[in-house]
């Protein structure tokens, strides 16, 4: 692994982005939206969200780390996790540093209220003004002869806005696990349409398999603990963490080549989008030897921009001897 894709530089970079590109096409959606009246609280919630994305990115970013004093003080299982999280996989830290980094991630959280409803539904020209892009043409070289590519990120809190980012630079899709509420779901989706090349539902292998084989490219985050499907414990800080071997099988159903995605939020505001090159010997005959590889990629990520990963998830929740990390204390 080359030496910059490991590192998150939040000082200055060599390359900035390309002007949006104009062949991309957003995918068509024309659904109804649900009406009903049970569903009317949750359009006011998106209402409000909508509005609040139009406010200025300097005054978003304020009451973005205020925002996040407020979810730690509330949402206080979620703490939990995330501090035990935190001690499982930083033990080098003492719990003075660890607390620092817990206060810095529900910042970072807060801030992602806002980056999410910019990206669904409001401007994105603020984000662009900054935005360094390295390793494009890792992409170009893994999209040879029609080739499709998997583009790999983890569940970092800049996943949505710079991912909507990408989408002015290349044609992705995405994979998403679909909204339980109806109402919420047509709003993503919708917002998501003005800027995204198409969206597969995480059960619509057949379609993402078609749009691969296509020579398209698919962006998808593979590093949370499934409740379900073909899964593998492998090495995730240090510790076993269930995770699912589905690049591993897209890639060998449909020859894609694999690329990873790292993305964060710089000390200075602005956004790095850094594409790695492609995995070599990708898939090999070993899915866990391969899902290792991707989760170890996604723990570099991590590493690099360590308070905007997702660390409220129960990362640990499905260990190898059913024991649990996340007893009612944390």
């Amino acid at each position: 692994m080359p030496a910059q894709a490991a590192t998150a530089d939040h000082g200055t970079h060599r390359r900035r982005p390309p002007r949006p590109v104009q062949w991309r096409m957003p995918f068509a959606f024309d659904a109804t939206p649900p009406r009903s009246p049970r569903h009317w609280p949750v359009w006011l919630g998106i209402g409000a969200m909508a509005l609040l994305a139009r406010l200025p990115w300097r005054l978003q970013r304020a009451l973005g780390g205020l925002l996040g004093a407020l979810l730690r003080l509330t949402l206080r299982e979620r703490g939990r996790v995330a501090a035990r999280n935190l001690a499982l996989c930083f033990p080098e830290l003492d719990d003075h540093a660890r607390d620092a980094l817990l206060r810095r991630h529900f910042a970072a959280l807060g801030i992602a209220v806002f980056e999410f409803g910019r990206a669904w539904w409001g401007s994105v020209r603020p984000q662009r003004r900054g935005l360094l892009v390295e390793g494009l043409e890792h992409i170009e070289a893994a999209r040879a002869n029609g080739r499709g590519v998997i583009v790999v990120s983890g569940h970092f809190t800049t996943l949505e806005i710079c991912a909507r980012l990408a989408c002015d630079i290349v044609p992705l899709a995405g994979m998403y696990r679909p909204y339980p509420q109806p109402a919420m779901e047509w709003a993503v989706l919708r917002g998501r349409s003005r800027y995204a090349a198409g969206m597969f539902a995480k059960d619509d292998v057949r379609g993402v398999a078609k749009h691969l084989k296509r020579g398209g490219l698919l962006w998808y985050a593979p590093d949370q603990d499934p409740s379900r499907g073909d899964s593998v414990f492998v090495p995730f800080f240090g510790q076993p963490a269930k995770s699912l071997q589905s690049t591993h099988q897209l890639a060998r159903l449909s020859g894609a080549a694999v690329v990873m995605f790292q993305h964060f939020r710089r000390d200075d505001g602005g956004y790095t989008l850094r594409f790695w090159p492609a995995f070599e010997h990708f898939p090999s005959d070993d899915g866990a030897d391969d899902t290792a590889r991707v989760i170890a990629a996604i723990e570099t990520m991590a590493r690099a921009a360590p308070d905007q990963y997702l660390w409220i998830h129960r990362r640990f929740k499905r260990r190898p001897d059913g024991a649990s990390v996340y007893d009612r204390h944390g």
